[in-house]
């Protein structure tokens, strides 16, 4: 990514963490597979201009502290929805202590607070990078923002995100000491050169303890033979670990690496919702490269510094609401899926990782069968046309992949009314002709058994003896819907 982006570009790509490239001072934002076919073939797409964050940045981080703790302390203060939809920029003089790999990890985490994109200044850490001066694109004086958030660097103290959502952040003092089973170092979140150095001489001299598995994941070829080159790799060898070919891995949940039922991983990955790395029934810890090479020492969550110290978390992490469906729950009364009480319901219990690679989501008859399966299994087997969806605050956070929107659009789904909704997934139920509807008060309004209708031209949803009215999609977007999805507009053009 760092030989293809540049300042003032404007990036997309059919990755959720595309938003990474906001390190090198570009407008990077993720959108599905489709998405990013319909512009090969007409070289356009559209985008809703974002409100913006401004996180001011001051000091330098103390030692044994990362931007991974930084990005998980800003998530943890806003939480996983808290920039919906936004631009957050990154201003200050701590940038000058940032070098580009943590803008990247700062940049790669912007999605898991719900934000469009992360932009960092074309400065002279970026000129350093490039070995040359750069000129980008960056606010106007005077520019308004949505929020503005003042950070002091010599705060940040080691952090995770404990299971099994992003914003339930704690700091490593409070969990130290949990048992763990296995930790994972690397992926497109902390799998940098940098990155591996500090878990390396972490490791370095020592051993893993007995029956725990570490993994590490190099994030590109040309970052594995750097560290080849650098010792590095040999150093993970002789600790007990497993280097692993670069890829998204175990973090999506295929390949080596995925968790037995019942144990708790630690990871330097960016999600840990229940099933990301393939198995509903293991625990996810988010964390630094060097919390996770020191806890791989003991098979204990470990602070980097080893010690407790006299830290008091500032804030009270974000506590989402999630549901597992019971065996034998029902959430389906008459067209009506019930899951206005469930917060976060993201793209992995959707439809999980573990099958991306095995499905295509130009399969639909395949897709159907594994939907919600590690949330509702009686969802795929009961679902029919014309059913309505109601659910809480994130709607389809996570993961990029389109095959949720491409499946409950090829059932006949008819809409998905949700309290608020993640971006990337709002794009692609609008690509496959999947109606989804923001409104809050119409999902506070629902009690089980209440009928529910919507009537799209006249935009207004019956909820029981109640209606709501709602906006109506721009037109081009509407035409989207009616013909039942971007690929079938894009033949009719």
């Amino acid at each position: 990514m760092s030989y293809h982006a540049r300042p003032g570009m404007l990036i997309v790509g059919s990755d959720s963490h595309t938003s990474t490239a906001g390190a090198f001072n570009a407008l990077a934002a993720g959108i599905d597979r489709t998405e990013s076919a319909g512009i090969w073939k007409r070289g356009e797409t559209w985008f809703r201009v974002p409100e913006s964050i401004k996180i001011n940045l001051s000091g330098r981080l103390r030692a044994n502290v990362s931007a991974k703790d930084l990005a998980l302390w800003i998530i943890g203060m806003l939480g996983s929805d808290g920039a919906n939809y936004m631009s957050v920029e990154y201003h200050g003089d701590g940038l000058q202590s940032l070098d580009i790999s943590d803008r990247m990890t700062l940049a790669n985490l912007a999605s898991e607070m719900g934000a469009k994109n992360a932009v960092f200044p074309a400065d002279d850490i970026l000129s350093w990078f490039y070995n040359e001066p750069v000129a980008g694109v960056w606010a106007d004086e005077g520019a308004t923002y949505f929020r503005e958030i003042n950070i002091d660097l010599n705060e940040i103290f080691p952090v995770v995100s404990a299971p099994h959502n992003v914003d339930n952040v704690k700091s490593v003092a409070d969990v130290e000491g949990t048992v763990v089973q296995e930790g994972l170092i690397g992926t497109c979140t902390n799998g940098r050169i940098e990155d591996l150095r500090i878990a390396a001489a972490i490791l370095k001299g020592k051993t893993i303890k007995e029956y725990f598995q570490l993994n590490i994941i190099p994030a590109s070829a040309k970052i594995y033979l750097q560290a080849m080159e650098e010792g590095i790799i040999a150093d993970f060898i002789k600790a007990g670990a497993n280097v692993l070919t670069p890829s998204c891995g175990p973090c999506l949940g295929t390949g080596q690496g995925i968790p037995a039922n019942g144990h708790t991983v630690i990871s330097t990955a960016n999600r840990n919702f229940p099933g990301r790395m393939g198995n509903k029934a293991a625990q996810i810890y988010l964390a630094s490269p060097a919390t996770v090479a020191i806890s791989a020492l003991s098979g204990k969550i470990t602070h980097p510094e080893n010690s407790h110290g006299d830290e008091i978390f500032p804030f009270t992490a974000v506590q989402s609401k999630t549901s597992e469906i019971k065996q034998g729950e029902n959430r389906k009364r008459g067209n009506v899926w019930n899951y206005s009480d469930v917060d976060n319901l993201n793209t992995d219990q959707m439809f999980a990782g573990k099958h991306t690679y095995n499905v295509l989501s130009s399969d639909p008859a395949a897709i159907i069968p594994l939907l919600f399966e590690d949330f509702d299994p009686g969802f795929s087997k009961n679902a029919g046309k014309g059913d309505i969806i109601i659910a809480g605050e994130n709607f389809g956070c996570g993961s990029s992949r389109e095959h949720p929107s491409v499946g409950l659009a090829y059932i006949g789904i008819k809409a998905i009314i949700v309290k608020s909704v993640n971006r990337i997934f709002y794009r692609s139920s609008i690509n496959q002709g999947l109606a989804l509807i923001v409104h809050r008060e119409a999902v506070e309004a629902y009690k089980p058994g209440d009928v529910a209708d919507i009537d799209f031209n006249n935009a207004v949803i019956t909820i029981g003896t109640a209606k709501f009215t709602f906006e109506p999609l721009p037109e081009k977007l509407k035409q989207i819907i009616d013909m039942k999805g971007l690929v079938n507009y894009m033949r009719a053009l």
